[in-house]
């Protein structure tokens, strides 16, 4: 869960990551609070009674690092706090939770019409989706560039005709709105995955609502990807940050860069969006998976070019989101990351 961190005192970033009732409250300098706090426990768009059983023992468990120190004991108190935010991220790593958190929205969906939560916020989404598009016309024109500014390409307004022959994967889809994003941008081959049934039935309910009945959406673990094709964009807001917050989050890390490289094409591209990672920490976990991998078939003989060539390799990443300055370190909220798969 390493890297740099927005200051809690930042008003910035406080305005930026207002979520509600329960981590409103959670303030803390340990960066796993940080990173509990981006995993807003509660949806935006309001709750159900069953919403507020469901997160009690969440409530308890995030609000005890807000305790004051017990006058015993400083040690007592460092030691509650700890425990307290390891048992946010176990929680908040683990499908049960989600599945719980997809069955709220979704009742809430059927209930009032909401779209549940939008991880990051409208506008990284937005970006995301833009600026990907801008790289994979780019790529198909036959450019492959060292970076991408995240201006428009001339050819962005060409648009579509680069873009109906790009299969895309969306992995921990969520609701689906990333999608949704994807397809105003021009894409129309678009897969969801997301290992909660209930994620996937809001995903269809909200396309169908909105006008995108063409996108597939399928009950899928990356973990554990059923899927036995490939596609050339493969997209991920989000969902290597729960994965990390799993109490196995490292091993677990290198299984999803197993199933990942499986899943994108060659020639194709993986865009990872991250609140907990830092643009260089994710090159520095690619570039380890790289070095596993290699070594592995050089081992095992079995595979000369997958020898020779690293799985993944640094693309390009958005460089227009804030940056602030914290602990002598430069950083910003959200790091979008492009690798290209040999």
């Amino acid at each position: 869960m390493a890297g740099i961190r927005l200051a809690p005192e930042d008003p910035e970033l406080s305005s930026q990551q207002s979520r509600g009732a329960v981590v409103s409250d959670l303030i803390s300098d340990d960066e796993r609070s940080v990173a509990a706090d981006s995993w807003s426990i509660k949806s935006e768009y309001g709750s159900t009674l069953d919403d507020d059983q469901r997160q009690t023992d969440a409530a308890d468990a995030l609000s005890a690092a807000n305790f004051p120190p017990a006058p015993s004991s400083d040690y007592s108190s460092d030691k509650e706090e700890v425990e307290a935010e390891e048992a946010a991220q176990s929680m908040l790593g683990l499908q049960s939770y989600w599945d719980s958190a997809y069955a709220d929205e979704l009742t809430n969906f059927r209930e009032h019409g909401h779209a549940g939560e939008v991880w990051f916020g409208a506008d990284v989404m937005e970006l995301v989706a833009s600026w990907t598009k801008g790289l994979c016309i780019d790529i198909s024109h036959g450019q492959l560039p060292n970076h991408v500014d995240d201006t428009k390409s001339e050819l962005v307004d060409q648009g579509d005709k680069y873009l109906s022959t790009w299969s895309v994967l969306d992995i921990g889809t969520g609701n689906g709105l990333l999608l949704q994003e994807l397809a105003k941008q021009g894409f129309s081959h678009l897969t969801g995955t997301d290992y909660s049934e209930g994620a996937v039935q809001l995903a269809r309910s909200l396309a169908d609502r909105d006008g995108f009945a063409n996108i597939n959406f399928l009950v899928d673990d990356i973990l554990e990807t059923k899927l036995e094709r490939q596609f050339q964009l493969v997209t991920d807001k989000g969902t290597l940050d729960a994965i990390g917050l799993h109490p196995d989050g490292p091993v677990k890390r290198m299984m999803y860069w197993d199933s990942v490289s499986r899943l994108v094409a060659s020639g194709g591209i993986l865009v990872i969006t991250s609140c907990n990672s830092t643009k260089d920490e994710l090159v520095q976990e690619v570039e380890s998976f790289n070095q596993r991998r290699v070594g592995m078939s050089q081992e095992h003989e079995k595979d000369e070019e997958a020898g020779r060539d690293p799985p993944f390799r640094y693309l390009s990443h958005i460089r227009s989101y804030p940056t602030f300055m914290f602990g002598g370190s430069v950083g910003s909220r959200v790091a979008t990351v492009a690798f290209v798969r040999s």
